[in-house]
């Protein structure tokens, strides 16, 4: 099964890198907007993706321009937010998204795209990165779809965006 499931992750990488690359420059561009000037860069994480906080904060190499973990902070609109979570519908997640829309308050969201009849991350976002998770990779004996690997590929594209934000400030 670990044969299966690393080969299916080499494929949803490889994906993930040809559709979202200009998602990844376009939310390091945003970021770097709060690096470059007044501003704070913070991240948010719900549900399994406070595991990226994790290594956004504590990791070997830390987040560039100093994050911020967005805890009832003060923020402006020089700052800028980036959103990780499951589904572009998470409730809490749409509900932080609204309150920065309406605050003028740039965000980059990373989520797997789900149809809704309300509004998702993929509306309110200035940009989003669809992780498109919509199953699991492996088949089980029962027929059934196991192994979603949410936070490993939300990781990549933190990565993604990472590496991206460290070239553009390089630069500057």
């Amino acid at each position: 099964m670990l044969k299966i499931f690393s080969t299916q992750m080499s494929g949803i990488f490889t994906r993930l890198l040809d559709k979202e690359a200009f998602g990844f420059e376009d939310s390091a561009r945003l970021l770097a907007q709060a690096s470059v000037g007044d501003g704070s860069i913070y991240i948010k994480g719900f549900g399994e993706m406070n595991g990226i906080l994790s290594e956004a904060f504590e990791g070997a190499e830390p987040f560039p321009g100093f994050p911020f973990d967005y805890k009832n902070m003060p923020y402006s609109q020089e700052d800028r937010v980036l959103l990780i979570t499951r589904t572009s519908a998470d409730k809490e997640a749409i509900e932080l998204a609204v309150t920065l829309q309406e605050q003028n308050i740039p965000f980059a969201a990373i989520s797997t795209v789900v149809p809704s009849d309300e509004p998702t991350l993929v509306e309110l976002a200035d940009v989003h990165i669809d992780l498109n998770l919509k199953k699991g990779l492996i088949p089980d004996d029962s027929g059934n779809r196991v192994g979603i690997p949410n936070l490993m590929t939300a990781l990549f594209a933190y990565y993604g965006i990472k590496f991206t934000l460290e070239e553009i400030l390089q630069e500057f």
